[in-house]
């Protein structure tokens, strides 16, 4: 058992294989420690989040290398059969690399009994081992930009389908009708950690369905979430009570969407789901202290400014983040121009508020006191741009409806000042990195070209990562070295094969399969949501790095 740190509230632990792992994690469950806030299980690693004031990660070591790692978890009793049509474009190719014709193939996948093994990559998609070995076949080299949603897949040990249309370089088998991902059914994702699966051949999707035994019971579907990318009909719209308009925003310009964004939801990565959440939390709870909000409520994210709305009712509202200079302008076409934010802001109704383009930074906050009426979905009313869950992204033509509440409300604040000096295009950015947890993948060299060269941000960025050039790339020591999937962390810093990094933001998947060379430190990773594209950046490690040390057995007992 090693132990790896990822940053400083995260350890990585390292284990034999796939049984260790679930036997770690399920005696976790059974038996918690203190402080231990998630974990993230995958092939033969477990991510481990952690509250520093509770625990130090060498204690947390500690505890877990005394765990029973030979007790194999139960499965559950829960099995679920999958309609699949055996049509899959790479079946050809997976019976050339198995030496079975395409029957054959066909016969040993859906004869054997799968398992969710761990959930992962993307909302509702489940990692399912115990197939099979003889039809254990490579990923492609080079992964396909789309793979259609409900694609059934391979890949090593493991089979997988695919909950939506998404990148991917698994081996395609076949194609279910079946709902993987479902925000209106508890849990909302179909495969849950311990389910045992079958495939069953079908001709027809469109007659065929899911059977579970024990039958599941979800719960009734909650009430539509107004705006749910998982229902990607819906746009939010103005609601009507008494015969008038309930107060509200109608969105004029919007050159990039304006995403709701909170907190974020943490504790769903059994469902493959990551936290996602504002990318300034600095700047959103100062907008919102601005306008005497509670703590999370959600706010607007604009990215770059060009934002404009007419306001039909009276409303506070508060702007932090990027500075953007703002208009105002009322119904009598008188204009008032406003250049300092972090401060209240008074709408009459028929005012047009327009955000220019800011000078440094990228991201803005806009927060109207009492909120938007916005339903969550999964317990937050965050936008996840990656994993297509929470709230649609708001255009132009968009009605946002407010909150009609005092609840909860404090006075309006004029007191805030930005927390974060941005930076523009032309600045140098150092950012604080904690080293690990796959740095000794890395040469010597290729660690150098980390920490000693500056960094460009590329126009390939976006809420999922940032992409980062440099003239020297990092250098692998080993660069055919394969790496299981494993746990990642917002900040992470992810090494493809061609040495140029990608550093996740909130959006990131759940787990990745390029070694993370470092993470930024979390005091940091507030200014990382606001860099924009050409802006350099320049990584100090905080130390140098090595394995997370356990107590020693007469430390501990002292």
């Amino acid at each position: 058992m090693r132990f790896l740190p990822v940053n400083l509230t995260t350890i990585l632990v390292e284990l034999p294989g796939l049984q260790e792992t679930r036997a770690l994690h399920t005696s976790l469950q059974s038996c918690p420690v203190d402080g231990i806030e998630e974990m993230i299980p995958a092939a033969r690693t477990l991510l481990v989040h952690f509250d520093p004031e509770s625990v130090s990660a060498e204690a947390l070591a500690t505890e877990l290398r005394q765990r029973d790692l030979s007790l194999i978890s139960a499965g559950s009793d829960c099995q679920i059969e999958i309609p699949v049509c055996y049509d899959g474009v790479d079946l050809d190719n997976i019976a050339q690399l198995t030496g079975f014709s395409v029957e054959e193939v066909i016969r040993r996948h859906k004869e054997s009994e799968f398992t969710v093994a761990f959930c992962g990559f993307a909302p509702g998609f489940s990692y399912l081992n115990g197939g099979d070995p003889a039809l254990f076949v490579p990923r492609h080299q080079t992964p396909r930009t789309r793979i259609p949603a409900g694609s059934v897949a391979m890949a090593g040990p493991f089979s997988g389908i695919y909950p939506q249309s998404s990148p991917g370089g698994w081996q395609l088998i076949g194609r279910t009708s079946a709902k993987m991902w479902d925000t209106n059914r508890t849990p909302s994702a179909l495969l849950q950690p311990g389910y045992r699966v079958k495939f069953v051949q079908v001709d027809d999707l469109e007659t065929a369905g899911v059977n579970t035994t024990p039958a599941i019971e979800h719960d009734d579907p909650p009430a539509s979430a107004s705006g749910s990318i998982n229902r990607p009909e819906e746009t939010p719209v103005l609601r009507q009570t008494a015969g008038h308009a309930r107060p509200h925003f109608k969105v004029l310009t919007a050159p990039i969407p304006a995403l709701f964004q909170d907190l974020g939801r943490p504790g769903q990565a059994n469902q493959g789901v990551s936290a996602s959440g504002v990318l300034d939390r600095s700047a959103f709870r100062a907008a919102n202290r601005i306008v005497g909000n509670p703590a999370g409520t959600g706010c607007l994210e604009l990215t770059l400014g060009g934002f404009s709305f007419q306001s039909c009712s009276q409303a506070v509202i508060g702007c932090t983040g990027a500075p953007c200079p703002i208009t105002i302008e009322d119904v009598k076409g008188r204009t008032t121009k406003i250049t300092e934010t972090h401060r209240p802001m008074s709408l009459e109704p028929g005012d047009v508020v327009t955000f220019g383009h800011p000078r440094t930074g990228m991201r803005t906050y806009l927060a109207v006191r009492g909120g938007f009426e916005i339903s969550p979905v999964l317990g937050s009313v965050s936008t996840d741009t990656l994993a297509a869950v929470g709230p649609i992204p708001v255009t132009a033509g968009s009605v946002l409806t407010l909150r009609n509440t005092r609840e909860g409300l404090s006075s309006v604040s004029i007191h805030e000042a930005p927390a974060l000096t941005l930076p523009t295009a032309d600045d140098v950015v150092t950012l604080d990195v904690v080293l690990g947890p796959r740095t000794d993948w890395f040469t010597q060299q290729g660690l150098n070209a980390f920490t000693q060269q500056r960094w460009k941000v590329t126009a390939e960025s976006s809420r999922t990562g940032i992409r980062l050039s440099g003239n020297v790339s990092i250098e692998r020591k080993d660069d055919k070295a394969e790496l299981p999937s494993e746990g990642t962390v917002t900040g992470a810093i992810q090494v493809a094969h061609n040495g140029q990094p990608v550093l996740f933001l909130a959006d990131h998947p759940l787990t990745g399969g390029y070694p993370v060379i470092g993470a930024v430190a979390e005091h940091h990773l507030d200014l990382t949501g606001q860099l924009p594209v050409n802006t350099m950046v320049q990584f100090r490690a905080i130390g140098p790095w090595s394995e997370i040390q356990p107590h020693s057995d007469m430390a501990h007992t002292a």
